[in-house]
């Protein structure tokens, strides 16, 4: 089974030219975790092993102070949801299952946890944010 999941259209879209260091098909030899994220991140890490790069997202929100938005399931009983927890990350609930770009909805509830910056350009991002997700609602 694969663990290469592409992030739904709607979402992707409202984080492009955001940082990722999980692209759906990395370059050979390209490994996110041994990146810097000193810009805004957007990461969709695989759904098997995410508490590496919570950790990783944790330590260079904390070094870089850049923002850095996850796309998680949705599971509150995890190490890697409290470790989330203590490092002050918000949490966005999807309300409809995501269908990673294929007909068929995931069989687990996601969620976005967001590690807020702690430079002058995050106040930017929070009033694009609220823009993008006006702007979905006033489509839907």
């Amino acid at each position: 089974m694969s663990d290469n999941y592409e992030t739904d259209k709607w979402l992707a879209n409202i984080f492009a030219g955001w940082y990722d260091p999980c692209p759906l098909n990395p370059e050979p030899k390209f490994d996110g975790l041994l990146t810097d994220w000193k810009i805004n991140t957007f990461v969709n890490p695989p759904y098997s092993n995410p508490k590496v790069w919570v950790r990783k997202a944790i330590m260079e929100n904390r070094e870089y102070g850049a923002t850095i938005v996850m796309l998680l399931k949705m599971d509150s009983s995890t190490i890697w949801f409290r470790e989330l927890t203590e490092a002050g990350a918000h949490f966005l609930w999807v309300n409809k299952r995501l269908k990673h770009c294929t007909k068929s909805a995931a069989a687990f509830p996601s969620m976005l946890a967001v590690l807020e910056g702690h430079n002058h350009k995050q106040e930017k991002f929070f009033s694009t944010f609220s823009e993008e997700i006006d702007q979905i609602k006033l489509n839907s």
